[in-house]
C-alpha cells in the first residue's frame, strides 16, 4: 500500500487503546479523523496530523470506514445513534468486548442503516498495537475482512478472520479472556504469600513464566479432552486438586492471605468427585461447567 492509496479512516473513542489504534494509523500514513466525548483528548493526535471532529456526524461522514473503540456495544449504540443517517455506504468495525448477543445487536443495527459490520478484537494491550506479533480477529463477511485487511493489519502483525458470524470476535474474547483473572489472581496471591516472607514479587517471576510455559504446552492436550470427552489422558485427576484444598487453605492461614476466592473453585471440584468424575483428568470440570448448579 503506498501513501497515496492509503485511505481515511475515522476512529470513535479515546481512551489509551482508541488512542492507540488512531496513533497507529496516523503513523502509517492514513488520514484519520478522531471523535471523543472529551474532545480534549484528541489534542495529542491532532499534534500528530489526525483530524478532530467535535460531532459524530461529522466524525463518520469522514471516512468510508469507522473504527470505534468505545466501552462495550452500549456505549457504541448510544454515540452513534445521532449518525445513524450518515452510516449508509460506510464499514463499521468495533474494537470492544462484550456478549455475543449484543455484537449481533450492532451488526444488525448498522446493517439496517446500509452500514457493512465486523466485530473485532484486540488481544494485547494498547502499547502493542501496531507490533508485529500483536493479534486481532474478527468476525463478519469475509468480503469485507478482505478489502480492508491492509489497512487492519495496521493495527497488528497477526490479524485473522474467525467466519462471517458478526460476533465471533465477541464469542472468542470472553472466551479467550476468561484466562486471564484467573491467572492474574494466583499471581497476586503468591506474591502475598511471598510478601508475607518479605521476599519480593519479582524474584519468582522467572518460575512463573516457565510454569505458565508448562501449562501453555498443555492446552492442546486439554483441548482434544474436551472435545472428545475422553478425560483418561492429563494425569491430573480431579480428586488430586480436590485433596489439595485444605493445604491451599492452610497456605493461606499461614500467610495471612485470603484465600476466599477459592470458594468457587473449590465447589466445582467437590460437584465433579459427587458426579463421579475423582479419577478423571481435570479437564472434567468442563461437565460441571456445562450444567450450573441449582
Amino acid at each position: 500500500m503506498t501513501d497515496a492509496t492509503r485511505g481515511p479512516v475515522t476512529v470513535l473513542g479515546l481512551g489509551s487503546m482508541g488512542s492507540a489504534v488512531a496513533a497507529a494509523f496516523v503513523a502509517a500514513g492514513h488520514p484519520t479523523t478522531v471523535w471523543n466525548r472529551t474532545p480534549g483528548k484528541a489534542a495529542p493526535l491532532v499534534a500528530r496530523g489526525a483530524t478532530h471532529a467535535a460531532a459524530i456526524g461529522d466524525a463518520v461522514a469522514a471516512s468510508p470506514l469507522i473504527v470505534s473503540v468505545l466501552a462495550g456495544f452500549e456505549a457504541t449504540l448510544d454515540a452513534l445513534a445521532p449518525a445513524g443517517e450518515v452510516l449508509a455506504g460506510r464499514t463499521l468495525i468495533t474494537l470492544t468486548s462484550g456478549a455475543p448477543s449484543e455484537a449481533r445487536r450492532v451488526a444488525a443495527w448498522a446493517e439496517a442503516r446500509g452500514a457493512r459490520f465486523l466485530g473485532g478484537a484486540i488481544k494485547n494491550v494498547s502499547a502493542a498495537v501496531g507490533a508485529a506479533d500483536t493479534l486481532l480477529y474478527y468476525g463478519g463477511d469475509r468480503a469485507v475482512y478482505d478489502e480492508h485487511l491492509p489497512t487492519l493489519r495496521v493495527l497488528g502483525g497477526e490479524t485473522v478472520h474467525l467466519g462471517d458470524e458478526p460476533d465471533l470476535a465477541a464469542l472468542y474474547e470472553a472466551a479467550v479472556g476468561a484466562t486471564l483473572l484467573p491467572a492474574l489472581l494466583g499471581f497476586f496471591e503468591g506474591a502475598a504469600v511471598l510478601a508475607s516472607r518479605g521476599i519480593e514479587a519479582r524474584t519468582m517471576v522467572p518460575y512463573s513464566a516457565k510454569w505458565l510455559r508448562m501449562i501453555e504446552s498443555l492446552l492442546p492436550l486439554l483441548a482434544e479432552e474436551i472435545d472428545t470427552g475422553d478425560y483418561t489422558k492429563l494425569g491430573s485427576s480431579v480428586g488430586l486438586f480436590h485433596d489439595a484444598l485444605a493445604s491451599d487453605l492452610a497456605v493461606g492461614a499461614e500467610a495471612g492471605v485470603d484465600m476466599s476466592w477459592h470458594a468457587p473453585m473449590a465447589e466445582l471440584l467437590r460437584r465433579a468427585v459427587a458426579a463421579g468424575h475423582r479419577e478423571h483428568s481435570v479437564t472434567a470440570l468442563i461437565e460441571v461447567l456445562r450444567t450450573p448448579a441449582a
